[in-house]
């Protein structure tokens, strides 16, 4: 008889816990953030499949929801932290970026790079990361601005060409005499419309031709966005720098993707009588952080119906639920053949019968 784990029955259950997943800021609409996030605004649903990354053919935004009051409050020129879920797959590193924007999400400037290892500390060949947070500082300049959607976008080092994004909703207190922000638009990869970044194949190097050259853009905290023309101050990016010398629109995050080309096609969507865009502030590099990420349920507040976390056995003999912060989720079918078991108190098990 044979047995199989909850990871397992993830993986053939269309419960996806494959890749790397954003846990802090609290992404839409996880179940598994660090800390409760808050209810789900009318029409969502808890998304199981969070790790997953953008389909090449479909929306570069997940959702066009957001959480109804923001995660987290940051503050310019203080360090914030970013922290990924401990049981995903790191496909050997890559590039990772982390970007704000004012607008939704439609126009994103990025202000964190860890390019080539990102989970790792060098280069390597694992599934399993050895960094699950990251701590920067955010720049002094950005305006004040209530709801910020902050992404994290990763193009991974080994495997299918694919670009991961998960986004959240934050607060940030900026500074008072700023109404916009400059600096390297983010980096679409590997999805219909924007290059392909190869496999990386040993060379830790492949792409970052893309985050070095990204365009300078301005975001303004009252949504508008205008672009760059052949700045010349340097861009920092991560433990690098190198001049921007190209500027471009920003792409539309709110449609299916464009036709397929080597480039997107400039939109401009600077607002009349705005100012051009001022010196790029630097995207940060600072040191990373390999604290372990608790998996353990975590406990809700009293009155709830369940343990986050928490699995059971549910209508019949193949289906189970999980607990997200208090709520039973809907049913989810084990895999064809096999039947759920309760193995604990809070954990099943997928068993051919």
């Amino acid at each position: 008889m044979q047995l199989l784990s909850f990871a397992a029955l993830a993986a053939i259950a269309g419960v996806s816990y494959g890749h790397m997943a954003m846990i802090k800021p609290c992404p839409f609409f996880s179940p598994n953030c660090e800390t409760q996030p808050p209810a789900l605004p009318a029409g969502a649903s808890y998304d199981y499949n969070i790790k997953n990354p953008i389909a090449p053919d479909g929306p570069l935004m997940k959702t066009n929801l957001v959480w109804p009051a923001p995660v987290e409050t940051w503050t310019a020129g203080e360090d914030v932290t970013i922290k990924f879920q401990k049981d995903g797959a790191a496909h050997g590193g890559g590039h990772l970026a982390i970007s704000i924007s004012f607008d939704g999400g439609k126009t994103s400037v990025m202000v964190f790079q860890r390019l080539r290892y990102a989970f790792f500390n060098g280069p390597s060949s694992s599934n399993t990361p050895e960094v699950l947070e990251y701590t920067f500082k955010l720049p002094a300049d950005v305006p004040s601005c209530d709801n910020v959607v902050v992404s994290q976008t990763w193009v991974n080092a080994i495997g299918n060409r694919e670009w991961y994004r998960d986004d959240s909703l934050v607060s940030i207190k900026g500074s008072t005499s700023a109404t916009s922000f400059t600096g390297p638009q983010m980096v679409i990869a590997n999805h219909n419309g924007y290059p392909t970044i190869p496999e990386f194949n040993g060379n830790y190097d492949t792409g970052v031709d893309l985050y070095e050259n990204a365009p300078i853009i301005t975001i303004y905290a009252n949504g508008g966005s205008s672009t760059g023309s052949s700045p010349s101050a340097s861009a920092a990016v991560s433990d690098y720098s190198s001049a921007v010398t190209s500027s471009a629109a920003a792409p539309d995050y709110s449609t299916a993707a464009p036709p397929v080309a080597h480039t997107p096609a400039p939109s401009p969507t600077a607002e009349a009588g705005k100012q051009g865009p001022a010196a790029p502030s630097p995207v940060s590099s600072a040191p990373v952080s390999s604290a372990p990420v608790s998996s353990a349920p975590v406990p809700v507040p009293t009155g709830s119906a369940c343990t986050h976390g928490a699995m059971r056995c549910v209508g019949g003999s193949g289906r189970f639920q999980q607990c997200v912060w208090g709520v039973w989720s809907a049913a989810t079918s084990c895999a064809a053949g096999t039947v759920c078991q309760q193995s604990s108190a809070d954990a099943i098990i997928c068993n051919w019968p």
